[in-house]
């Protein structure tokens, strides 16, 4: 089979468990979305990526896979993270409020519409309410229909940003009032987001702060597409950053640097590139005297999303986080 023909109909699930320090533990639940009980491998699905980080107890799972197989994979990561991860014992510096915390679904390609991926992200929000008993879920992006709200509107509406949430007054959109064992798991789907962390080097979080309002996409003058947190980390500051696909060209004064750009149902999408973030970052932080100290993409730009899903899949690689270090395209 040609990676042209393997490239089709891809799509791609950034798992987000809160759980990071037990690292055995994260990858039991990476290769329940590659193996069925019996052990036996699913055609046409891979792991590309595990990111862990200690201070956020937080891990984002690469899952890549055919949309007509990516819900069995998503749902079975998810029921294996429910039975291990408790919500009562855990601690961690970055906002949650599930031990499945979110489920994005995003296509990798033309052959995949977003209306698509966000029937499989409500069929997933559904399946893992029926399975494990007591979860429940919010949706968000096109699965949030007809509203189509945002990911930061709605974690807002659920109180995600708040350091102790009252589930109590939450309202989810599948399945019962959260317990604490379970919490929330936000799913949606939408054009490719992005993760880029950038390292400010100071441990005052109020320099965070205002380098997070200066940039986000809700600020005049903010860059598009950009939702941002400041938040402690590993004696630093770390600005975060997801980063939103967004419609058309790249605004006029911020086009002096090409914009990774792809289609979708024939809509062009396009992303500021890690670098600007940087850049910017690097400005703001440098008018209080504060110097970088580096800067991380968690996980993979769209196209070396997709790329290195072919290669996988050609390859027959499901577990494909363990070789990349040693694998040169």
């Amino acid at each position: 089979m040609s990676s042209n023909t393997l490239g089709r109909r891809l799509v791609a699930c950034l798992l987000n468990i809160s759980e990071a320090r037990r690292k055995d533990l994260v990858e039991t639940v990476a290769r329940a979305a590659l193996y069925n009980n019996e052990g036996v491998k699913r055609e046409r699905t891979t792991v590309l990526n595990i990111f862990n980080d200690y201070d956020y107890n937080r891990s984002v799972i690469t899952i890549v896979a055919c949309v007509d197989s990516i819900r069995e994979a998503v749902l079975s990561a998810c029921v294996k993270a429910c039975g291990l991860i408790d919500m009562h014992a855990h601690t961690g510096v970055h906002p949650c409020l599930g031990a499945v915390d979110l489920i994005p679904i995003y296509p990798l390609g033309e052959e995949v519409g977003v209306e698509h991926c966000a029937q499989e992200a409500r069929a997933v929000a559904q399946g893992l309410t029926e399975r494990v008993q007591g979860t429940s879920a919010f949706l968000f992006g096109w699965a949030d229909s007809p509203l189509q709200r945002g990911l930061a509107q709605r974690r807002k509406e659920m109180g995600w940003f708040k350091k102790t949430p009252d589930t109590k007054a939450v309202r989810p959109d599948v399945g019962p009032q959260p317990q604490k064992r379970y919490g929330l798991t936000g799913v949606g789907a939408s054009p490719y987001v992005m993760n880029c962390n950038v390292t400010i080097d100071t441990q005052d979080i109020s320099v965070g702060h205002s380098i997070a309002t200066a940039i986000r996409e809700s600020t005049p003058g903010g860059l598009p597409g950009v939702q941002v947190l400041a938040l402690p980390h590993e004696g630093t500051v770390e600005i975060a950053c997801n980063v939103e696909s967004v419609k058309g060209d790249p605004p006029s004064h911020l086009a002096g640097e090409p914009w990774p750009s792809f289609t979708i149902d024939g809509q062009k999408y396009c992303h500021p590139p890690a670098s600007i973030i940087t850049a910017r970052v690097a400005e703001v932080a440098g008018r209080q005297g504060v110097g970088l100290k580096g800067t991380a993409l968690v996980g993979f730009t769209p196209h070396e999303c997709r790329s290195l899903a072919e290669f996988a899949l050609s390859q027959g690689i499901a577990e494909f986080w363990k070789e990349q270090r040693r694998i040169h395209m």
